[in-house]
């Protein structure tokens, strides 16, 4: 085991452990046609490694990526990258694996806030192809309950008011377009990687209003030259802690200033529809289909759902990391029977084992090496529990299936939300744009969670209106108040 850890940087790859993958290939001839906005752990641990094989390949086109930071907490991503050629860690982990490897696909890296001018033109020069985003679903300004735009955000009323120098994600690709478009260049494809259902179409719905806004020959241009292709993105990646970063100079030997760890599980489903050519990803494992809509589905129903079934209950119990929750064989027995209550809901896929499927899923959420933190999870739950609980919810009313152990994970996020502490006392760390409304809103909801359900922009209409849903929340969130998450959870499983 190294005693002593190397700064990473180009110069001194040769010096790393042999046990370190480092790139083969000429960084020097690699190309940015990719402009990703947004690059955090899970970008680096999913996409950019996707081209880092692809340019490990001896007869592909070397094309890599520039990374675009658009948030005022991005510039730390950009020290961090800089100070080290854009060469990052990313280190694989599970019970019976460890490796790291060095990835080289990021060859260089904008700060929008400081760099306005240098960001547009970046995506409006002819050599950028394809512009990705994982900005997660607030980047979008989508009204979750209703999908509508939100036209009154305070940054697109900022964006239309200053649309040649813009400060979000959709005005920077909006003025870029525009560009293009009047200098003649072909479009780039647009592509979300971010965890959406239809993340193509959400992202091309957004887009086209916010440029029909600005100047309705752009949308139509838009509409008729711009790819926008779905896609389902996969693998557990937890923010990187310094416990990870002292591990990774300890075991191999590496200095680096943000380094990134997964588990071994990688899946990445594409619609082949892109504007002005791609990576030939499919020759690195990546997926092509017509039918994306399927698998995203499957994913957030079981991966994403079984998640937050876990995250709010396992928060009030006072645990810290999702493994130690699966160690627990009450909450393993509860996932398990979560999955099947949403089982009747998941679409069937040619050549995929759905059973198979949800066993793999108990696998990789009980890896005991990532130290996937509970508190991640629950964040940004107002964003979340529409699009990964409540679809499951409705579809099962309208077919009179059973939604008890859904009610009871949508009354444990209301708990969460209005006691703010454990069952030992401990203070929760509510991390949600809307926390302040709903924690307010929240802290009342045992004796009326109709306020709570009652709101439109989470909830939507029809579930408010939907006397079982009612009833049932209305009865977990009792029993939750009176005897507690494990006697609650023993509870359910016994009617079911």
């Amino acid at each position: 085991m190294p005693q002593t850890s190397i700064k990473l940087t180009s110069t001194k790859l040769g010096l790393l452990n042999p046990e370190v993958q480092i790139p083969t290939y000429d960084r020097r001839q690699v190309n940015p046609h990719t402009v990703h906005i947004g690059v955090g752990s899970f970008h680096r641990a999913h996409q950019a490694l996707y081209l880092d094989e692809l340019l490990a390949l001896p007869d592909t086109e070397r094309w890599g990526e520039c990374g675009l930071g658009v948030l005022p907490s991005d510039a730390r991503m950009r020290d961090a990258l800089q100070g080290q050629n854009h060469l990052y860690t990313l280190a694989e982990r599970s019970a019976d694996k460890q490796s790291a490897r060095v990835i080289g696909s990021i060859v260089d890296y904008i700060y929008a806030p400081e760099a306005n001018e240098a960001a547009v033109e970046k995506m409006a020069n002819p050599e950028t192809r394809i512009v990705s985003l994982t900005i997660t679903e607030g980047g979008y300004f989508i009204d979750e309950g209703t999908g509508n735009f939100l036209v009154q955000h305070p940054s697109i009323q900022h964006d239309l008011e200053h649309s040649d120098a813009p400060s979000s994600s959709i005005g920077l690709i909006a003025e870029a377009l525009d560009r293009r478009r009047t200098r003649g260049v072909a479009p780039f494809t647009v592509m979300s990687c971010d965890n959406l259902q239809g993340n193509g179409h959400v992202i091309s719905k957004v887009l086209r209003a916010y440029a029909g806004l600005r100047k309705p020959s752009l949308e139509t241009w838009i509409e008729a030259n711009v790819a926008f292709p779905n896609s389902m993105v996969d693998r557990i990646t937890p923010a990187t802690t310094r416990a990870d970063i002292a591990w990774l100079a300890t075991r191999f030997g590496i200095d680096d200033a943000w380094p990134v760890v997964t588990e071994p599980f990688l899946q990445w489903v594409i619609e082949d529809t892109f504007s002005n050519g791609r990576p030939q990803w499919e020759r690195v494992g990546a997926q092509f289909t017509t039918d994306v809509a399927s698998y995203e589905i499957m994913k957030m129903r079981l991966l994403n759902g079984s998640h937050l079934a876990m995250a709010y209950l396992g928060a009030l119990a006072g645990f810290t990391y999702v493994q130690d929750i699966m160690a627990d064989q009450l909450f393993v027995t509860f996932i398990e029977r979560f999955m099947e209550e949403v089982t009747p809901v998941v679409p069937i896929i040619p050549n995929t084992s759905v059973p198979e499927y949800k066993k793999s899923l108990i696998e990789r959420f009980s890896n005991p090496t990532i130290n996937d933190q509970v508190t991640r999870i629950c964040s940004e739950g107002s964003a979340k529990i529409p699009k990964w609980l409540l679809p499951s919810i409705q579809e099962l009313l309208d077919r009179n299936l059973s939604v008890d152990l859904l009610s009871l994970v949508v009354a444990s996020w209301i708990f969460y939300l209005g006691k703010g502490v454990d069952e030992a006392g401990k203070t929760l760390d509510i991390i949600d744009a809307r926390a302040a409304e709903l924690t307010a809103i929240a802290s009342s909801a045992e004796e009326d969670p109709s306020l709570m359900l009652g709101i439109s922009s989470i909830f939507g209409d029809r579930l408010f209106t939907n006397a079982i849903f009612q009833e049932k929340t209305a009865g977990a969130l009792h029993l939750l108040a009176t005897v507690g998450v494990a006697a609650s959870m023993k509870q359910y499983l016994k009617r079911n």
